[in-house]
């Protein structure tokens, strides 16, 4: 768990707070996605991923839900909350897991490729 300590000075004197550094800069980094990769799985701006990086704004439930699905981590691991990664069964090697591992990795137009030759596959009537 990344902690770091603040301190600020206000009317009543010197006080500090622990803050939690995020963990989604180190996973979208770990799965190979750019910021607007990530912006474009999520929905949102890459300003917007930016910003849930660098702790300006944080993520709804929602995107929280989207991203422990992308990344295969916990909310709380996305959130530094804990250090256990995944409570969650593990993955699959194969199958069709393994294929959307490899599309989640691919650049949007290589996946429109990749669909369309997949789309292909299924119209040939040919062994």
């Amino acid at each position: 768990m990344n902690l770091y300590y603040a301190g600020a000075f206000s009317g009543g004197g010197w006080h500090r707070e622990v803050i939690m550094e995020n963990q989604i800069r180190q996973l979208r980094e770990e799965f190979h996605m750019t910021q607007v990769r990530l912006s474009i799985e999520l929905g949102v701006s890459q300003e917007t991923v930016s910003a849930y990086e660098n702790q300006k704004h944080y993520p709804s439930f929602l995107q929280l839900q989207k991203m422990s699905s992308i990344f295969h981590a916990s909310i709380d691991y996305i959130m530094g909350l804990s250090e256990v990664r995944s409570p969650a069964p593990p993955r699959e090697t194969g199958g069709l897991s393994a294929l959307a591992d490899l599309g989640r990795q691919l650049p949007p137009r290589q996946l429109e490729l990749a669909l369309a030759y997949m789309r292909g596959m299924l119209d040939d009537s040919a062994p």
